[in-house]
């Protein structure tokens, strides 16, 4: 009893030792308990001689914690690393490293990164070869945050991330934290293959049903994944998307500029996530004084902005400006750009501002520069002159084919833009290793040195000519050695240009073809865009993707439909495959009809109807009250450019159903739109044009007086004809009661008159109308005769309003066989008068 009783009290003596002051590490008591930086440092620097390992550790993650908490823009972490224990902090934890465990050489690699310590600093890179040898037994908590380490010291592609990447694959199944996994995934997404990239976009989308909806870092990161890696997954974007939304009004401005960046780069345009975004932009104007968010509002809400908040911010701009870093100024000056600005005090302002830090700028920022201020107009020789100098010298040094070509791109648009034979050396130097669209650039860059050099005819033989012959042999080569198509259609996805259709259009396409077995849904948008933007007709790849559409049909995201149909509605391409295909697309989409953003629900209705589809599901969605509110909230949000457009493939929608569908009563509501454009456009479309001018005097040959004729016509639901006649009830031509509204000025050139928009009286029964329409060759397709298919939508709803529509192709007007007036002239008579002998 007694020795139990001495046990006890021997216990009872080593708990009161463990809990009593004394015993307790004071200075982990005083790290934790400090409130401020330079505290922490003072701790450092007192017990010095001391500090262990876990001392060491606590120290740094208390001086990241500490700058964490604050916003952006008010972190002190230069002062931090200049502050002389800053540096005794670091040499301790050098030396300790190989008494720290696996967690805390991670966890000390972290915080030095995130404190600014440089990647060549001793202790980052013993910090990443210890974390390296451990490598095998690291947790995958911490292998995720070593990475995030490793990205920021741009390790995207190195020997250490690869070995990594393959331990993501092995152990992929014991992730069960999106944090950890969404870290990972956009750390690892430039080395994952297509089947990792598979695995963890299905893992992702598990995981993110479990999580904690507030943590929208997770599916922000899972977005970051997509862009970095271009792998596009539709359904899990719009899962990522659904649970930001739910956290947009908590976000800050550097959080929607990041995300919004994003969706700029995966060409995602949700009109949900674009609303939400400018009601908390707006909210966060009074809250974003500081540079770095102004910066970043401004490139956000600005396009958004009605005129009055826009002026608001143009102010805040011209204030703010001094303040400016030359990033947030680059920043700011592209929005400018972007928003068409006119105040010549703010473009002057930010001019002087971008010439001040013009000597920090790296290439491609100063080519950004140049081409910001001539988009704005800026006039300024001077500076003009330094720009060009600067780029020049970049020119000769840069091994970069991506910066030479930006570099050439912008020099071509100043004055004077001859280049020395240096610096077109350069460029030939660098062509064997351009891609397609580089190529196209260079192309486009050297017409306008030839169209601006006045010492073209002495010296394009030597200067030239052979930079542009080699730019044809490297497109030739580059094509003629394709042989994944994925990645040759997002070369030529966006070429255009003469040079390019003159040059390597056809070789393309044959490129193309010959690879067309590799045609798969990962890769069709791409080819179907190549084809929309080159209007190239090619039945073979059109009905592979047709086929493999079909095919695939299931696995394809309803919204990518639109993309992949446009060639076949464009292209007039219509074969009972395609009808197959039409029909099997629309049956997929109409389930998800409502999830559709408005504008993109309105160009695929629209597309439809030209290809002559009226799906009654789709357009009782969109003329509806509700969705047509929800649209016109869409477009504030858009760029003038789209708004215009969309609004323009509404009315013409409009209108198709007005005449094809009358079953379907949707009333025509766009008489007042269509007056208002058509008062913009009287100026332009009335300026001189010379085949219509010879087309009308020769008709009022064919039809015995100008009186009979009216130009430029505007009929019944707005479509413009060339030339309006009637024939009566004999085939005899009448002539109008009123004025010809178009009138024969000096030596018989055509007057056109701004007035020729009423489409005339009814017509009693007998005598019929004639439409006449030139066809130029944008109405074709680029390698043949076919017609396109807005073409043949405007001839069958002029048939619908009474006319009969002849048309005159420029390919017969302009040959060789109608070279004289008296054959243009039997011409016309044919088209006009068919039976007439």
């Amino acid at each position: 009893m007694m020795r139990l009783r001495s046990l006890r009290l021997g216990l009872s003596q080593l708990r009161f030792f463990r809990l009593s002051p004394a015993s307790r590490d004071q200075v982990m008591d005083q790290l934790q308990a400090c409130s401020g930086e330079d505290q922490v440092l003072e701790v450092v620097g007192r017990h010095k001689a001391k500090l262990s390992v876990g001392h060491v550790g606590c120290a740094m993650d208390r001086l990241w914690h500490l700058q964490k908490k604050r916003p952006e823009h008010l972190r002190t972490i230069d002062q931090v690393r200049a502050h002389p224990q800053f540096l005794t902090l670091c040499v301790l934890a050098e030396n300790k490293i190989s008494q720290m465990d696996d967690d805390m050489v991670v966890d000390v690699l972290y915080d030095a990164h995130r404190l600014g310590v440089e990647s060549h600093d001793s202790l980052i890179q013993q910090l990443v070869t210890e974390a390296w040898n451990r490598l095998d037994r690291v947790e995958m908590p911490a292998l995720s945050k070593f990475t995030v380490s490793l990205i920021g010291q741009h390790h995207y592609h190195s020997t250490l991330m690869g070995e990594i990447t393959e331990i993501v694959r092995q152990k992929l199944h014991l992730i069960n934290d999106v944090r950890v996994l969404s870290t990972l995934m956009s750390t690892v997404s430039a080395l994952a293959s297509p089947r990792l990239q598979d695995a963890l976009s299905k893992k992702a989308s598990i995981l993110l049903d479990s999580m904690d909806v507030n943590q929208y870092n997770n599916p922000r990161r899972v977005v970051q994944f997509m862009r970095y890696s271009k792998h596009m997954d539709r359904e899990l974007l719009e899962k990522c998307n659904r649970l930001l939304l739910l956290n947009v009004e908590r976000m800050h401005v550097q959080d929607l500029f990041l995300i919004s960046g994003l969706y700029q780069g995966l060409q995602f345009n949700n009109c949900d996530f674009r609303l939400a975004s400018r009601q908390r932009l707006l909210e966060l104007v009074d809250a974003s004084s500081d540079p770095l968010s102004f910066a970043k509002l401004f490139a956000l809400l600005g396009p958004m902005a009605d005129q009055e908040t826009r002026e608001r911010l143009e102010n805040m701009a011209l204030l703010l400006a001094d303040e400016l870093s030359g990033q947030q100024a680059l920043t700011v000056a592209e929005t400018l750009e972007e928003l068409n600005c006119r105040n010549p005090q703010l473009i002057s302002k930010f001019a002087s501002v971008l010439h001040k830090h013009l000597d920090h700028y790296r290439p491609m920022e100063v080519a950004r520069v140049t081409h910001i201020l001539t988009e704005l107009h800026y006039q300024s020789p001077a500076f003009y002159n330094r720009l060009r100098n600067i780029m020049l010298q970049f020119l000769q040094t840069s091994v970069y084919p991506y910066e030479v070509t930006a570099l050439m791109r912008v020099l071509s648009r100043l004055p004077s833009p001859r280049l020395d034979d240096a610096a077109l050396a350069r460029v030939e130097a660098v062509l064997p290793q351009c891609n397609l669209s580089d190529l196209n650039n260079h192309a486009q860059s050297i017409a306008k040195l030839l169209r601006y050099d006045p010492t073209y005819l002495h010296h394009a033989p030597s200067r030239y000519v052979s930079l542009l012959q080699s730019l044809i042999r490297c497109g030739h080569e580059r094509l003629g050695h394709a042989d994944r198509l994925g990645l040759l259609v997002e070369e030529l996805r966006y070429m255009t240009g003469e040079w390019f259709e003159e040059m390597l259009l056809e070789e393309s396409v044959a490129a193309c073809r010959r690879l067309a077995d590799q045609i798969a849904p990962g890769n069709m948008a791409d080819m179907a865009v190549f084809l929309t933007r080159s209007t190239y007709l090619s039945p073979h790849l059109l009905d592979r993707i047709a086929e493999v559409t079909l095919e695939n049909i299931q696995q394809i995201h309803y919204s990518s439909m639109y993309a992949i149909l446009v060639p076949f509605s464009l292209l007039n391409y219509d074969t009972p495959l395609v009808d197959e295909m039409f029909n099997a697309c629309i049956q997929h989409l109409t389930p998800h009809i409502s999830s559709f953003d408005p504008h993109l629900l309105v160009l695929l209705a629209h597309l439809l109807a030209m290809a002559d589809y009226f799906p009654k599901e789709i357009i009782k969605e969109i003329f509806t009250v509700n969705f047509l509110g929800k649209l016109d909230s869409q477009l504030e949000t858009l760029s003038d450019t789209l708004n215009w457009r969309i609004r323009q493939r509404l009315m013409e929608l409009n209108r198709a159903v007005c005449l094809e569908c009358p079953e379907h009563q949707v009333p025509w509501f766009h008489d007042r739109y269509c007056r208002q454009q058509q008062r913009r456009g009287n100026v332009s479309y009335m300026s001189s044009r010379p085949i219509q001018q010879q087309i009308l005097k020769i008709l009022g040959e064919v039809l015995g007086g100008i009186d009979c004729a009216r130009v430029a016509v505007v009929t019944p639901y707005f479509y413009t004809v060339d030339f309006e006649f009637v024939l009566d009830r004999q085939g005899q031509p009448v002539p109008y009661s009123v004025p010809s509204q178009l009138q024969m000025g000096e030596e018989g050139k055509v007057q056109w008159m701004s007035d020729a928009t009423e489409d005339g009286a009814e017509l009693p029964p007998g005598p019929q109308r004639i439409a006449l329409d030139f066809l130029g060759p944008k109405s074709f397709c680029k390698n043949s005769r076919h017609i396109k298919a807005d073409v043949l939508l405007k001839k069958r709803h002029l048939e619908i309003l009474g006319y009969h529509v002849i048309q005159i192709p420029h390919y017969e007007w302009n040959s060789m066989e109608l070279s004289t007036h008296d054959a243009w002239q039997q011409y016309l008579k044919k088209k006009i008068f068919p039976d007439s002998p």
